[in-house]
């Protein structure tokens, strides 16, 4: 009995949700490259844990640092040290976490008492799921579920298909929750698909574009990690494989795509959060988008959400060099931000990843834009670090309806951009 008792407990630990009471987020606004520098080795100081929201790579750009509690004085007084000022953005992670979950538990019962998918709340993976089916069941005409293969655990992964017809139409691809965390993306995608269904048939535009076009939406392109963020480790980025000879486990899915793979930005070091994986398309997850967009063949745009920074990418990533389009993008970026600037008077940048943040290779619309698919853009949402990745519920239909702006100024382009 004794025996049993301590098998329970071994096991409830093991599923035990990571807690982070006390971790604090710091911003520095670093003002040299030696100090860029001293930041990257706090990165790799394994000791400290440390947890970097915004990487260290720019005297342009702050970097956000989750610090855990115990690392908290160690980790000021070797800033303090260096003479590199910080700020504290977060004074204590879990109450945030606590408050979403909260709200999160409260919302779930409301809805299994109306029936009714609230847009403005965070939701698990089954129930993404489970709505999709509804959707599907309320425009049998126009969304289509696809299942385009299964995660590393198993899951299925799932594409909604928006189309009135025809066979291989001109196609707009995008996803959202490449990286687990970033929950907002998610939410911001149930939300669009939403839109899209709604819409058709009485906005002229849109209807215009699905009349010719069609539009596959990917709302949970990392399925594992989304769930694990849910269930054990609010802030886990990568997916979940198993990486051999170490127990940390996962892969970054946008440094794993086979554009400059390897290269500057991605981590070789497997329990980095940028790991890039043992070969580009190891993550079952990627291959599976990768075997879809290939064998479609006829895809215009790619476009990928992430958050947070409040910002409107193209390629490249993985060099510095301007792509062969950079004034077209460029000016088709601008267009799309003003847009979204107009509902709220958000602000976004715009500009290619490796000028506007930093280098990184293996991204997914620097591959896109390889393959040939000219339009490829990348999305930052809300906010620029007062949250981060804990952006609350309530910024959700904000943060969604303004980047639908966007989303659909870039795809009426497209529409008419044929090439």
């Amino acid at each position: 009995m004794k025996g049993l008792w301590l098998l329970l407990v071994l096991v409830a630990a093991a599923k035990a949700e990571k807690g982070f009471t006390g971790d604090q987020v710091i911003r520095v606004n670093v003002k040299s490259e030696e100090q860029i520098h001293l930041l990257q080795a706090l990165e790799t100081a394994q000791e400290w844990e440390v947890d970097f929201w915004l990487d260290p790579v720019s005297t342009e750009l702050p970097v956000d640092i989750r610090v855990p509690r115990f690392s908290l004085i160690p980790v000021k007084e070797h800033l303090t040290f260096h003479n590199i000022p910080f700020t504290v953005m977060i004074e204590n992670v879990q109450e945030l976490l606590d408050k979403e979950k909260a709200e999160m538990e409260a919302n779930q019962m409301k809805e299994r008492s109306t029936r009714s998918l609230n847009f403005g709340a965070y939701h698990d993976l089954n129930t993404i799921y489970s709505w999709m089916d509804t959707l599907v069941a309320d425009y049998p005409n126009l969304i289509t579920k696809q299942h385009i293969g299964v995660s590393y655990e198993n899951r299925p992964m799932y594409v909604l298909k928006f189309s009135t017809g025809g066979y291989n139409r001109p196609a707009i691809w995008v996803d959202t929750g490449i990286h687990a965390r970033e929950w907002v993306t998610q939410a911001t995608g149930v939300w669009t698909a939403n839109k899209i269904a709604t819409d058709y048939g009485t906005d002229a535009s849109l209807t215009s574009l699905l009349n010719t076009m069609d539009l596959y939406m990917l709302i949970v392109a990392n399925p594992d990690g989304y769930v694990f963020s849910h269930t054990n480790d609010r802030m886990w980025r990568k997916t979940r494989s198993v990486n051999p000879g170490y127990a940390c486990r996962g892969v970054d899915p946008n440094r794993n795509w086979d554009a400059g793979f390897g290269g500057p930005g991605a981590s070789s070091y497997p329990c980095s959060d940028s790991y890039h994986g043992p070969s580009a398309n190891s993550e079952i997850e990627v291959k599976n988008v990768v075997n879809l967009i290939q064998s479609h063949g006829n895809f215009k745009a790619f476009i990928s959400v992430h958050s947070y920074s409040q910002l409107l990418m193209y390629p490249y990533g993985y060099v510095c060099s301007s792509a062969n389009h950079q004034a077209e993008l460029h000016s088709v970026g601008r267009a799309a931000a003003q847009k979204l600037t107009s509902l709220y008077g958000t602000a976004y940048q715009v500009g290619s990843i490796c000028n506007i943040i930093y280098q990184a290779s293996g991204g997914s619309i620097d591959w896109s834009y390889n393959s040939g698919i000219k339009y490829s853009f990348a999305f930052e949402l809300r906010d620029t670090g007062r949250y981060g990745f804990i952006l609350p519920a309530d910024q959700i239909i904000p943060t969604a309806s303004e980047t639908w702006l966007a989303l659909k100024h870039i795809m009426e382009y497209v529409r008419d951009h044929p090439y």
